[in-house]
């Protein structure tokens, strides 16, 4: 088995993984960050979305291996304690959730999208999260959650 080294959540992890493990297996099964949700197992629904050195990207569609000397950012890393992202309180505030399942890889996705585009459109958030899907609410909230955090995550008053 492979020994790769990566950074989760700016902590460097060594560990053996099999050729072929998933990013999304890594996570949950071996360091057991399981705030990254395994939906549908063939990268249609977002809810595993995590980001890879700085880029989002759907953790069910890319090996373990292929991290080695990169850094992964998970739901859990995107906090400073017990003080939200941003991104996080603005679903919170904005009601971006129901059951929640989806919520992790929309966040994830949505800070990514923030961070290329400090104020998105309705329609580019939209875009944006195309490949995100939720199966509770119709998205109004989640576009104004996505707004709205943008626009905290860079100074801009909501």
């Amino acid at each position: 088995m492979p020994v790769i080294t990566v950074s989760v959540n700016r902590a460097t992890q060594t560990v053996d993984v099999p050729d072929n493990m998933l990013l999304s297996s890594l996570l949950r099964d071996v360091l057991r960050l399981t705030g990254t949700h395994i939906g549908c197992d063939t990268s249609q629904c977002g809810a595993c979305t995590v980001h890879v050195d700085g880029r989002s990207v759907k953790s069910c569609t890319m090996l373990a291996v292929e991290t080695d000397g990169l850094a992964v950012m998970t739901i859990e890393g995107l906090a400073e304690g017990d003080k939200l992202h941003p991104m996080q309180a603005a679903f919170r505030d904005h009601h971006g959730l129901q059951c929640g399942f989806c919520t992790p890889g929309m966040i994830m996705a949505a800070v990514a999208l923030a961070e290329h585009n400090p104020a998105p459109t309705e329609a580019e958030v939209r875009e944006g999260l195309e490949g995100n899907l939720c199966r509770c609410t119709g998205y109004q909230n989640i576009v104004e959650a996505i707004m709205s955090g943008a626009r905290t995550m860079h100074g801009a008053r909501s």
